[in-house]
């Protein structure tokens, strides 16, 4: 996504922003696992006190050990999992942008990471230093659709976001555009 925000800026800067860990897809495994991880835990429960602790659940047939207490174990194991996905969800991580800047001559990569001392990835090139774009497009079971920077010191920058892959018109518009904007050539493979 190409941030346009003032008309005098968008010939000189280009801002493409990262959605990380906001997704759709994590929002919705975050809650899945929360609610099957409870229910889980309350079937094993349920078992251990040999009575219904909701009226859905009925635990009056499943004995405590084994079933129960596996139960109880996946049900505090989809907890946690859940909690991961929503901390990783309210920290951002992986958000940030890609930024190409003409007025200052750098490009900029920043991500959120995990909170600690490298909470904040940021990296800047000189614009000098972009020696051409490459355009990676595999297709079949798991399709991948990336933009790279290529540096002069042989370093490909990724640009894309994981995880879902973006329709092969608007990764390609989106790399000819950034390629023309750039003035250096785009590779396809």
């Amino acid at each position: 996504m190409i941030d346009f925000s003032t008309s005098e800026n968008n010939l000189l800067v280009r801002r493409y922003t990262v959605t990380g860990s906001r997704r759709f897809s994590n929002f919705f495994w975050a809650t899945m696992l929360g609610l099957g991880g409870l229910y889980f835990f309350l079937t094993g429960f349920s078992s251990y006190a040999q009575k219904s602790i909701f009226p859905i659940i009925h635990a009056e047939n499943i004995l405590f050990f084994p079933q129960g207490l596996v139960m109880s174990f996946y049900g505090i194991l989809g907890f946690f999992l859940s909690v991961y996905l929503w901390l990783t969800i309210i920290w951002q991580v992986g958000g940030g942008f890609n930024e190409f800047n003409k007025k200052k001559g750098i490009f900029r990569v920043f991500r959120w990471g995990f909170p600690g001392k490298n909470r904040r990835i940021d990296f800047s090139y000189s614009l000098s230093e972009i020696e051409g774009l490459r355009l990676e497009i595999v297709e079949g079971v798991n399709p991948k659709r990336t933009i790279y920077v290529c540096l002069k010191e042989k370093k490909e920058i990724p640009l894309t976001r994981v995880g879902q892959p973006i329709p092969l018109e608007e990764i390609e518009k989106q790399a000819s555009d950034l390629a023309m904007f750039l003035q250096v050539s785009l590779d396809e493979t």
